[in-house]
Formats: structure tokens, sequence, C-alpha cells
């Protein structure tokens, strides 16, 4: 008996390895899967910008690593007794304005650097839906977070598929143009955006959806993996969702990654994760006896198994694990 709708996922060319570097950018659906990329010790930068819903949004904080963009202290606001920008999250937002400005150039300087060379970006799309802001200047500004500000002080638009696959394809040849190599992968978010109504939610993805696959059929090195699918229409079932029906839960998410993992890596980088995992897990490992032999033996045995892996993988950041096998650091 078939219990789930089948699925053709196609495997991008080449496959992901675990040397290349990642950058992913996009809606909060790109947390889950960068914290299980960092966890298995891959080369990532997510999220410079913080979480970033709209492709307006996503495609601006693009072009603005692309620029090495420096923000000055006339673009930032005051709002809640905060000093924020419409381009970046509110983790960014900050009751000190230099402070809140150092944070973002500086996140600005890290993602130029990092896509400079980077292997792969991801973009995960969670939504269609773009506010302006038409409070604070004679012109509508596209922002990428409202920051609680007055509702009457922006314009909510549903934005045309023809609009969303210009702006992409113009980012797309930029980034080309910034780093020749660079193979981008779209997903789109399968967290339902149930503030803006199930109907207008589905319009949205749907737009979303013509966009990338226009996207990827008209450019070389860009490719889509079904995150979005998978949940909805494999899945399929709010036992998959967190308490709010809304969000995927760690089954869900813990799927998608497993087919993510399956069809976009290769079999290399899927061995040297299993490797990664066995140090992650034990550096997480904690005692309450740690002047046993016992203990002094699993620390020696990690050492060595840390020491190793940095010796074939010496791209991988281990130092932190190291330290705490060889006794230098305790945590």
């Amino acid at each position: 008996m078939q219990l789930q709708l089948p699925i053709h996922i196609p495997s991008p060319a080449p496959l992901i390895e675990h040397r290349d570097r990642i950058l992913l950018t996009g809606s909060c659906f790109t947390e889950h899967m960068s914290g299980r990329l960092a966890q298995a010790k891959w080369q990532t930068l997510a999220n410079p910008n913080g979480i970033l819903f709209n492709p307006l949004s996503v495609a601006d904080a693009l072009v603005s690593y692309i620029e090495h963009r420096v923000y000055t202290e006339d673009s930032l606001f005051y709002l809640n007794e905060l000093w924020q920008h419409w381009d970046f999250h509110s983790r960014f937002s900050n009751v000190d304005k230099a402070t809140a400005l150092e944070d973002m150039n500086r996140s600005i300087s890290s993602a130029h650097r990092f896509l400079e060379s980077a292997d792969w970006l991801i973009i995960t799309l969670g939504s269609a839906y773009q506010y302006f802001d038409r409070h604070t200047d004679s012109r509508e500004i596209p922002v990428a977070n409202c920051h609680r500000a007055p509702g009457q002080w922006f314009e909510k638009r549903l934005l045309g598929t023809d609009v969303i696959t210009r702006t992409l394809q113009k980012t797309i040849e930029a980034l080309r143009q910034f780093n020749p190599s660079l193979k981008i992968m779209f997903t789109i978010s399968p967290v339902r955006h149930i503030r803006d109504g199930i109907i207008e939610n589905n319009r949205s993805k749907a737009r979303l959806l013509e966009a990338v696959h226009t996207l990827t059929e008209q450019n070389g090195a860009c490719f889509y993996f079904p995150a979005y699918e998978l949940a909805i229409d494999v899945l399929r079932d709010y036992r998959f969702y967190d308490i709010d029906m809304v969000h995927p839960n760690y089954a869900c998410t813990q799927y998608i990654w497993e087919q993510f993992t399956y069809t976009c890596m290769s079999e290399k980088a899927r061995e040297i994760m299993m490797l990664m995992k066995d140090i992650t897990t034990a550096f997480q490992h904690r005692t309450r006896f740690p002047d046993t032999r016992a203990h002094q033996q699993f620390l020696g045995t990690y050492s060595r198994k840390t020491a190793a892996l940095v010796q074939a993988y010496p791209y991988v950041d281990l130092e932190a694990e190291r330290a705490y096998f060889d006794g230098h650091a305790s945590l």
C-alpha cells in the first residue's frame, strides 16, 4: 500500500560537496536548514540581514552584498526606543545608534567577503506580499521588516509574477558578474503566512513558485529544491506542524533535511557529515565526574578523532572541540 504521494527530486549538477561555501538567505525556514548545516560543520553564512520574507527584500540584500553597501546614520530611524533600519531584521536594532549601525555594516562586509568565494547561494522565499513605507519619504520605500510601526504607515501589495521574475533575474545577472562560479538553489518556504489569509497565502505561494520555475528554466546553474511540496503535498498532515498549525515541526524539517541531503549532496559529503556529527555530539556531552578514568579515556579518544579530521579536512573549524577534548577548555 502506498501511503505517500511519490515525488521526483532532480539533483543539481554538480552535487554539493562538504568543502563548498554556502550562503543562505530568506525566510525563517532558512534558519532551520542553516542550523543543521552549521552543526555538520559546513562553511555557511546565513541571513546577513536577518530573516527576509519577500523577493524584493532578498534581491536588495544580495545587491547590497555585491556593492559592499555602507549604511549611514541618516538611514536609521528611531521607533519604540530602538534605532532600526527597514532593510534589516529587528535583531540588528539597538538602543544605541552607533552600535546598531556598526552591527549592520559589519554584517554586510562579512557577506560581501563570503559571497566573493561562495560556491552556493540558497534562497528561500516566503511571501509575495510586499510592504511599502509611505510615511517617512515622498517616495514609496519597500521594507523588509515593519518593526511594529503603525499599520497606516504602509501599503501592502501582492507582487506580480512578472515583477518577481524580473527583479530576481537582474539579481542573478549581478551575482554572476560578481562571482561567475556561483550556483543558486531556490526553495519556497512551507510556512503558511496565515495572517494574510489562507486564500491569499496560496496566491502568494503560487506567484513565487511560478517565478522561481521560470528563473530555473532560463538560467544555467540555477536549481529548485521542493521543500514546499515535500511539506504540503508529501507529508500533508497537521501532525507535521507545530501547535500553531502553521510552522513545520521537527519531524517535518527533519524529513525535508533528509531529502535535501540525499538528493543535493554527494555521497562523500554525507559520509563527512556523519563523522562531524560524531564529534559535535561528543562535544556536547558533559559529565558530573570529569576526573574519572572513563572520562579521560573518552576525551583522549575524541581528541585523536578530532585531530585526524582536522588533518583530513583542514577547511573545517574544529578549534573549540579540539580545545575541549585536549583539556584546554571546559564548558
